[in-house]
């Protein structure tokens, strides 16, 4: 029986990767035992339990970015932390500790390495964050999902393994195409823009699209599959409703994403690292506007790895009011950059990396 630990997330960008690896653990033929350890609070504390696993909640919280008498509190909160990581190792005893990003993943790591516990990183993103820089010299192995990570981390100890996904995430079929005009109420003989802006929604995409509309809305020569987020439910209801565009499907949130990506014949979407290695794999044509309000300015940093291969498209946050759905719009309407495009991109997808990540775990437990 193999006990691993798994720690972090904070958002979904951390907890699904997470949950994936676990997956693939279950799945290798080994026996697994598997202790998640997440943030008080925090939505992992609620979404493993569902996807099968137990979980243990630490105090930690994460450093407001603006100043706020919150930080006070930080270091009494970390050093409970890690005294209650450490007994939670010392109570498991787990072969392996693998940090997935996110608050609890530093103190869960930091305790490990110091109770002499191999330690597995999977960095997420291509600019790594300061935490995962200090932990990488004291890990045994770091998956990473981007090339030139060496300038943050010890060469010997890089894997390239890519960003776990979800299991539906696939290049699309034609019967998918098919399916979800007619999930979505899709016009099959249009163009389609998906614009998703995460579960919670983003504000800069929602008013891009808000502003499209009133100047462009009557006008449309394509269809916008629209994203808006759960935050901006009421905002965006209240917006159509006064001013309907019959281009436009809203949706507060997608619940088959796998058909909205088959029905895209381009995207706008945040720069996360986990919908980027998932677009990587649908082979999808994509703009990336990203935000501006995330720790290292790592979402840019992502984005541009596309970039320079000409894989993807990006407009800066502070000026997608005015130039995100113009150059959503010259793009479904050049078939030939799409398809450069998607050929660019699908050759960074890594369908297997929860399964390449589970091997290595494995292989640390072994050792």
């Amino acid at each position: 029986m193999k006990r691993i630990i798994i720690s972090g997330g904070g958002t979904g960008g951390h907890i699904f990767p997470a949950i994936s690896i676990a997956d693939a653990l279950r799945e290798s033929g080994t026996e697994c035992e598997i202790l998640f350890v997440g943030a008080n609070g925090k939505m992992e504390m609620e979404r493993v339990p569902k996807a099968g696993y137990n979980i243990i909640g630490l105090p930690v919280a994460g450093l407001q970015r603006k100043f706020s008498i919150k930080n006070l509190a930080l270091p009494v909160k970390m050093a409970k932390s890690l005294c209650r990581a450490k007994k939670i190792i010392r109570d498991f005893k787990p072969d392996v500790a693998v940090g997935v990003g996110g608050y609890a993943s530093a103190p869960l790591l930091m305790a490990a390495c110091c109770l002499h516990i191999p330690c597995l990183i999977q960095e997420q993103n291509s600019f790594a964050g300061l935490t995962n820089r200090k932990l990488g010299k004291k890990v045994d192995k770091i998956c990473v999902a981007y090339d030139g990570m060496e300038k943050f981390f010890p060469a010997d100890k890089i894997l390239f393994t890519g960003n776990p996904i979800r299991k539906d995430i696939n290049p699309p079929t034609p019967e998918q195409r098919a399916e979800g005009y007619r999930y979505y109420g899709l016009d099959p003989d249009k163009k389609t823009l998906f614009v998703v802006g995460g579960s919670l929604g983003a504000r800069t995409l929602n008013e891009s699209v808000q502003k499209w509309i009133l100047e462009r809305g009557s006008k449309a020569g394509f269809q916008i599959l629209w994203q808006s987020g759960k935050y901006y439910r009421s905002e965006i209801e209240g917006f159509l409703k006064q001013h309907p565009c019959p281009a436009v499907k809203n949706h507060t949130f997608i619940d088959r994403m796998d058909l909205a990506y088959a029905v895209a014949d381009v995207i706008v979407s945040r720069a996360g690292a986990g919908t980027i290695s998932e677009l990587c794999v649908e082979g999808k044509a994509t703009i990336f506007v990203p935000s501006p309000n995330v720790a290292e300015d790592h979402q840019r940093h992502n984005a541009m790895a596309l970039v320079e291969k000409e894989a993807a498209m990006m407009v800066l946050d502070a000026e997608a009011r005015e130039k995100m759905m113009a150059t959503a719009a010259a793009l479904i309407s050049d078939p030939e950059k799409i398809a450069r495009m998607e050929r660019n991109i699908i050759k960074l997808g890594r369908k297997n990396a929860a399964q390449d990540i589970a091997d290595e775990v494995l292989k640390l437990c072994n050792n």
